[in-house]
């Protein structure tokens, strides 16, 4: 794909097939895909081949080389814009061209698609190696280079779901890093609200996706998906967001052991937040405990 496509791009005999629309979008249409590739050939091959004899004891190789695992992350971000870039000129004589060359009988898009499917292969790989090192000695760092494999996925996926926020002034990296995000009824109760509004806002709950980060809680209304592939992602509407200095929570709802409340500046405003589980819950309220303390 590097060779036979990127390169392609940057070559002056193939520039006549290249519509000017499609010209220096490389990066949008290939993300870090060279990255990608250079840190396995160059470090996480030639680590693993040093396990050869001793493949129980791999997990240590992925624990050192987590870091750079995190470029998978950046590559998914990217993947939303490459894939909208792809669709307009799929049909492209460039491509055409460069397929043709290759003998591939996929075209680009496949190909794409390889490294998102790569991330998640590795924690598959690791379960199975799990699986069969019960008692042997390098079965901790298994656990753990799963664990840290397991936490990457989870970044990428709360990621994409991020970078589909609308309506959102500020800089949402200046909010620390994304701990949380999910989808739950929300009930609001506001002191100074007029006693009607209070009254109407206990019975029916809102839908709202939230986003747990380090100094802030946002709340957004999920807008239904649209198109194919992964321009399926909904996207959420911002509608408003609670500084962490100044929440607090109250752990248990009377009565519904899914909901859990979040209260700001002294319970001026107070929301009732239902997570579809009770597991759900504890994890979120654990999570925002973890944040307040």
């Amino acid at each position: 794909v590097l060779q036979g496509y990127a390169a392609e791009m940057d070559n002056p005999l193939m520039a006549h097939l290249i519509s000017p629309e499609l010209q220096n979008k490389k990066d949008i249409l290939f993300g870090n895909m060279e990255e990608i590739y250079h840190f396995h050939n160059r470090i996480f091959l030639r680590e693993l081949e040093k396990y050869i004899e001793y493949p129980e004891l791999v997990g240590r190789c992925f624990l050192d080389q987590m870091e750079d695992f995190q470029i998978y992350e950046k590559y998914c971000q990217n993947k939303p814009r490459s894939e909208s870039l792809w669709r307009q000129f799929s049909d492209s004589v460039f491509f055409q061209e460069c397929q043709r060359k290759l003998d591939h009988k996929l075209s680009l898009d496949s190909y794409l698609l390889k490294p998102v499917q790569r991330i998640t292969k590795y924690q598959l790989l690791l379960k199975e190696m799990l699986k069969y090192s019960k008692n042997c000695e390098g079965a901790e760092d298994l656990q753990e280079a799963l664990t840290s494999i397991l936490g990457i996925l989870k970044a990428v996926n709360d990621s994409m779901h991020q970078i589909a926020i609308t309506g959102y002034d500020g800089n949402l990296n200046e909010l620390g890093k994304l701990l949380m995000q999910g989808s739950f009824n929300v009930w609001t109760d506001h002191k100074k609200g007029h006693s009607k509004v209070k009254d109407l806002a206990r019975f029916k709950p809102m839908q709202r996706h939230l986003f747990l980060h380090e100094k802030a809680v946002l709340f957004c209304k999920k807008r239904e998906e649209n198109g194919e592939g992964y321009e399926k992602a909904p996207s959420y509407s911002y509608k408003h967001s609670l500084n962490m200095a100044a929440v607090g929570i109250t752990e248990n709802v009377k009565g519904d052991a899914k909901k859990f409340e979040i209260w700001y500046n002294a319970r001026e405003e107070v929301y009732i937040i239902q997570a579809p589980t009770p597991e759900v819950k504890a994890t979120w309220v654990n999570e925002i405990r973890k944040v307040l303390t």
